[in-house]
């Protein structure tokens, strides 16, 4: 089978090469946002949304027009992926995956994609890589690249610039290893196992993180010193520098504690059960409108931090392709009284949960951490709708694929 695989370096420009790249994200920036105000500007006159085709013709003529001739000197490949992008994200957006697209702004995921790999040179034994217009761009090499190079797409954050390799190779069909485990996601206990496990060294939770409120204060101090600087001066430039560094480290404290907890599992278990949870609904503002304000919106905004602090659309989207990547399954099951469902007699009652820790059933007087009951009911749940698709894909094979669509209701649970 053929595998995807993205490898991130970080660059390790000189001074010119640095400058090039500003110039070509800033350019792909300027051609995304002409290119939406073109969009929109067609559709205020009743006019038919051009193509990506069309759109195409109109970076040769922003290309060539005397007051945008500076577009000329980026790369012309990364200025039509950026039109590639616009039309994904209106494809998103009819498909009501996403909202609709947004005006770039400067600093904010500065990016330039690179799609042909005949442009492309890798030399990983010096540690240096080929990009037009730049040239030969030393990188931090710290695994090798395996397969081959498919595009490259360099992006800045946190003042530092990166490189991702996406390349293809073929691997072998992966047999999946391990047992069906079944976790129940929260703030109190990031992720809550059905039992305990040997390869969390016997705990039955993972203990979150908490970058954000790790870092809070000091972001919080950084941000009052960037308000206090005037506005584009040099002192602002690095106040701003500075809060975002301290942005770029959490990231990469939550995305290094998400890799290594889900490589565990994912190496471990051959299905992973989780609660499909709408993490954008989860955490919306109670903050209301002027004529009906909310209620609680202090309380509700901490609760969101503490959500989106967690990372848990992420933690889901990583074991989603690890487990593809291990032959495993993920199975997404609703959420809807998992824990307040006795695993012992099936009894339902908000009663059950008297408080945010403690389950106590009322019928059967059964006692256990209310997370671990939730994640042995989206186990118990997990194995019907996984038993259900594979019955399913049996009476129609050409239809079944034994992985589940990101929690759709593929039979009652």
């Amino acid at each position: 089978m053929k595998r995807l695989q993205a490898f991130k370096y970080e660059l390790r420009p000189d001074g010119q090469q640095q400058r090039l790249m500003r110039r070509f994200a800033g350019s792909c920036r300027f051609v995304f946002n002409k290119a939406l105000g073109l969009q929109k500007a067609r559709y205020d006159q009743g006019e038919k949304k051009l193509n990506y085709a069309g759109l195409c013709k109109q970076i040769t003529e922003w290309r060539n027009a005397p007051e945008t001739v500076w577009l000329a000197e980026a790369p012309v490949h990364p200025l039509q992926q950026t039109l590639k992008d616009l039309e994904r994200a209106y494809t998103n957006f009819f498909a009501k995956r996403a909202d609709f697209p947004r005006f770039k702004k400067k600093g904010i995921s500065d990016s330039f994609r690179y799609p042909d790999p005949k442009q492309i040179k890798l030399d990983q034994a010096n540690n240096r890589l080929f990009l037009p217009k730049l040239g030969w761009v030393r990188y931090r090499n710290s695994r090798e690249v395996l397969g081959t190079v498919k595009n490259v797409t360099v992006s800045q954050s946190g003042g530092r610039w990166f490189v991702s390799i996406q390349t293809e190779r073929e691997v072998e069909t992966p047999i999946p290893k391990g047992d069906a485990i079944g976790i129940d996601l929260g703030v109190a206990r990031f992720a809550a196992f059905d039992r305990p496990l040997p390869a969390f060294e016997g705990d039955d939770h993972l203990k979150p993180l908490n970058s954000f409120k790790k870092h809070q204060a000091r972001l919080r101090k950084a941000q009052r010193a960037l308000s206090r600087k005037t506005k584009f001066s040099n002192n602002w430039k690095k106040a701003k520098a500075k809060v975002q560094r301290i942005h770029a480290q959490i990231g990469n404290a939550r995305r290094d504690y998400l890799h290594k907890a889900t490589t565990t599992i994912s190496q471990n278990h051959a299905m992973v059960c989780i609660e499909d949870l709408k993490v954008r609904n989860m955490s919306k503002s109670a903050a209301g409108t002027a004529d009906q304000p909310g209620r609680n919106v202090r309380a509700k905004s901490g609760l969101n931090r503490s959500i989106l602090d967690q990372g848990w659309f992420e933690f889901r989207r990583q074991l989603d392709y690890k487990l593809q990547w291990s032959g495993g399954w993920l199975v997404a099951v609703p959420p809807h009284n998992t824990s307040r469902t006795c695993p012992a007699c099936r009894h339902v009652s908000a009663e059950n949960r008297r408080t945010q820790s403690l389950f106590h059933c009322v019928e059967c007087d059964f006692k256990e951490n209310a997370d671990t009951v939730g994640a042995i009911n989206v186990l118990r749940a997990g194995h019907a709708r996984f038993a259900c698709e594979v019955s399913d894909a049996a009476r129609s094979p050409a239809a079944g694929t034994h992985r589940s669509d990101s929690g759709k209701a593929l039979c009652p649970a």
